[in-house]
C-alpha cells in the first residue's frame, strides 16, 4: 500500500462510498487519509467520532508496524479535546508525548500525503513507575485493595488455590487486619496454619492447611523476587488518572515499566487492577460528548494468557460496565486473536496494522482477523499484509453507534517526539509533579504483622504467668516520700498497650469491619 504516489484522483465507487462513512458532523480524532489502489487521497479524512471513544477500541499489529505510534497520535488529540490519557509505556519509547516533536524532511512528506498541517507540540504529562521502580512517582497498591482474584493471578495459583485465598482475604477483612503488604499477609496466612490459628482455620470454609502452605511458599517467592516493592502504603488513588492542565488540556498519564518488563504478568495484572480502582469508585455518567479517561491496555494478550474461566468473565464485565462511567479501554497487541471473544466483541473501534504471513500459524491468525471485520470491497488478506509502516485498516463506530466502512488509512504523524525524552529531562518532571510528595514516601502503619505480633507477645506473657513484684525495703517510709509503685508485669504491660487494645477490637470481637469488594474480589475505595 505504500509504493510510489500518484496525484489524489477524483473518488468514486466503494472509495467514495467508505469516505461518505467516515463525514462526521461533531468533534473528531483525525487518524489520516483513505487509502485507495494504492493512492492516498488527503481529501478522504478518516476519523473516529470523539463521543464513541468511550465504546472502547483495539489497536493491533505485528512488532514494528507503527502501533505505538498510533497510540501516540490518538493520545494527543484527546489530550487537545481535554480527555485525559492513560498509556503504559513498555519499552521506555512513550515519554516524548510530553515534548515536541523533531521537525523533518519525513515528518512533512507524511503531512502532505495525509493533509495534515503539522506542529510541533508537547502534551502536559505525569510519568509512574510500578512501585518506585525506575523512574517515575511511585504507584502502589494494599494487598487489601489489591484482592485476591489479581493476586492469585501473579501468584500463578490454581483454581482451588484461589478460591483458598479469598477465604483467607474474607478472613482478614472480617477481623480488621489490614493486609497493607506482603509481610501481613505472609504474617495472616502463617498464624492460620499455626497450632493457635487453626481452629480459626477450620471456621473459614474448609480451607485445608496444605493448601495455606502451597499459598504460602509462593507468597515467600514472589517476596523474594523483589514484588514486595509494589505494594503498600501509601495506596495509589486511580483517580489522579482525570485531571486535566490548566490550560484545560487532558493530562497523559504515562506508567513507565521498562525495568519490570521481565515480570509481564505482574504489569498487566497491575493495569488490571488500575482498571477496576477506576470501574469501583466512578459514578454512573451514561455517554457523553467526550470520555472522561481513555485507558490504553499495552501487552494485552499478558492479561488473558492463563486466566481462569472466573478472571477472564471479571476482564468482559469491567469492560462492559466500564463505558458507562465514562471510560473508554482500547486494548493493544499483536493480533485480534490474543482477546477473548467475549471481549473483542465490545470493542467498537478498530485500528489493525500489518499482519506477516510467514508460518502456518500466521495464516491462520491473518484468516481469523479478516473474519472479525466488516464485509469490505477490499480484499483484506492482500491489504493486510501489504501495509507499510503507519498504515492500517480502521473501522470504527459512528454518531449513531453503526460500524463505518473498512478503510485502508494512511495514518498522521504524532506532532510529539517519536522516542524517548532525555532522562534528566524526565527525572525532573517527576520531582517537580505536585502528586510526587504525596506518594514518593513507603510507609509502614500498624497493619496485621504488628497486630498479630502483639496478639503472640501477648499469649506468650500470659502464659508466662505473673511477675513477682519486687521487695520493698525494710523500715518506715520517709514522711513526705511516696512509696515507691510497683511496676506493671508484662502481661499488664501488653495488655495495656495501644496496640493490644486495637488488636481486641478487631480480631477479639467480631465487630472488626466487613470491606466490601467488587469486581475481581477488589476493595471498594471510599473516596
Amino acid at each position: 500500500m505504500s509504493g510510489s504516489e500518484q496525484p489524489p484522483e477524483a473518488l468514486a465507487g466503494p472509495a467514495a462510498a467508505i469516505a461518505e462513512g467516515y463525514a462526521f458532523e461533531g468533534a473528531a480524532l483525525e487518524l489520516g487519509a483513505l487509502l485507495w489502489d494504492g493512492v492516498c487521497h488527503p481529501d478522504a479524512p478518516v476519523r473516529v467520532p470523539l463521543a464513541v471513544l468511550n465504546r472502547h477500541g483495539l489497536v493491533a499489529g505485528a512488532t514494528g508496524t507503527g502501533k505505538t505510534k498510533t497510540l501516540q497520535l490518538i493520545a494527543e488529540q484527546l489530550s487537545a479535546n481535554g480527555v485525559p490519557v492513560f498509556l503504559a509505556d513498555i519499552k521506555g519509547d512513550v515519554s516524548g508525548i510530553s515534548a515536541p516533536g523533531a521537525d523533518g524532511g519525513k515528518v512533512r512528506e507524511r503531512a502532505a500525503q495525509v493533509g495534515q498541517e503539522w506542529r510541533a507540540t508537547g502534551f502536559p504529562c505525569e510519568f509512574y513507575g510500578l512501585g518506585g521502580t525506575g523512574p517515575g512517582i511511585p504507584v502502589r497498591a494494599t494487598v487489601t485493595g489489591f484482592g485476591p482474584v489479581l493476586l492469585s493471578k501473579v501468584l500463578q495459583l490454581n483454581p482451588t488455590q484461589e478460591q483458598s485465598l479469598g477465604l483467607i482475604f474474607h478472613y482478614a477483612d472480617s477481623k480488621g487486619l489490614e493486609l497493607d503488604d506482603l509481610k501481613d499477609l505472609r504474617a495472616v496466612v502463617a498464624f492460620l496454619v499455626s497450632d493457635v490459628g487453626k481452629p480459626e482455620l477450620k471456621g473459614i470454609g474448609g480451607l485445608s492447611t496444605a493448601t495455606a502452605g502451597v499459598i504460602l511458599r509462593a507468597l515467600t517467592a514472589f517476596e523474594q523476587g523483589g514484588a514486595g516493592e509494589f505494594f503498600g502504603q501509601p495506596e495509589f488513588d486511580t483517580a489522579e488518572f482525570l485531571r486535566t492542565a490548566p490550560d484545560g488540556r487532558g493530562i497523559v498519564s504515562v506508567l513507565e515499566l521498562p525495568s519490570v518488563g521481565d515480570r509481564p504478568q505482574l504489569f498487566s495484572t497491575f493495569l488490571m487492577w488500575m482498571l477496576a480502582d477506576l470501574y469501583n469508585g466512578l459514578p454512573e455518567v451514561g455517554d457523553l460528548d467526550k470520555p472522561k479517561l481513555v485507558f490504553f491496555f499495552d501487552e494485552a494478550h499478558l492479561l488473558f494468557k492463563g486466566a481462569s474461566k472466573a478472571f477472564l468473565e471479571s476482564i468482559t464485565q469491567t469492560v462492559r460496565l466500564i463505558r458507562s462511567k465514562g471510560v473508554g479501554v482500547f486494548f493493544v497487541t499483536q493480533t485480534p486473536k490474543d482477546v477473548p471473544a467475549d471481549v473483542l466483541g465490545q470493542l467498537g473501534n478498530r485500528v489493525q496494522h500489518a499482519l506477516r504471513a510467514f508460518t502456518p500459524d500466521d495464516a491462520k491468525a491473518l484468516k481469523a482477523t479478516v473474519r472479525t471485520f466488516p464485509n469490505s470491497p477490499y480484499d483484506l488478506e492482500e491489504v493486510l499484509t501489504g501495509l507499510g509502516t503507519g498504515e492500517a485498516v480502521v473501522t470504527v463506530l459512528s454518531e449513531r453507534g453503526a460500524p463505518t466502512p473498512v478503510a485502508a488509512t494512511r495514518l498522521r504523524a504524532p506532532e510529539s517526539l517519536m522516542g524517548p525524552v532525555d532522562a534528566a529531562v524526565l527525572a525532573a518532571a517527576v520531582r517537580d509533579s505536585p502528586l510526587f510528595g504525596r506518594y514518593a514516601q513507603a510507609v509502614d502503619r500498624e497493619s496485621a504483622y504488628e497486630k498479630l505480633a502483639a496478639r503472640e507477645a501477648g499469649a506468650a506473657a500470659a502464659e508466662a504467668g505473673p511477675v513477682a513484684p519486687p521487695e520493698r525495703p525494710a523500715g518506715p517510709v520517709p514522711t513526705g516520700a511516696r512509696a515507691p509503685k510497683e511496676e506493671p508485669s508484662l502481661v499488664e504491660q501488653v495488655v495495656g498497650s495501644g496496640m493490644f487494645k486495637s488488636l481486641t477490637r478487631s480480631i477479639g470481637t467480631q465487630l472488626g469491619r466487613e470491606i466490601s469488594r467488587s469486581l475481581f474480589g477488589t476493595a471498594r475505595r471510599r473516596r
